[in-house]
């Protein structure tokens, strides 16, 4: 995921500059695109190149961890419960 998050940055920047020189070069479809549509845009991308960045960093951190299998000591025991004693009913 760090691939593609660096991969994004760089598609990112590279939008950036040529938007902020020509508009109409990445924005093709739009009749009239302008300079702050180029900004939100690459707001967007650069937010998802973050969370793309530290999504990766994070997975790759719990892959090097070492998993701790589960001991019989971290399963409780059963503890026995006394049982209530039933008086015997008096009879004439």
């Amino acid at each position: 995921m760090v691939n593609y998050a660096f991969d994004l940055g760089l598609w990112t920047i590279l939008f950036f500059v040529t938007g902020m020189y020509k508009p109409q070069w990445p924005l093709f479809f739009l009749k009239k695109p302008d300079r702050f549509l180029i900004v939100v845009i690459t707001t967007v991308f650069v937010m998802i190149t973050f969370t793309l960045y530290g999504e990766g960093e994070r997975r790759e951190r719990l892959a090097k961890e070492p998993k701790q299998p589960v001991s019989q000591s971290s399963i409780p025991n059963p503890v026995p419960v006394p049982v209530p004693v039933l008086e015997k009913p008096v009879t004439k």
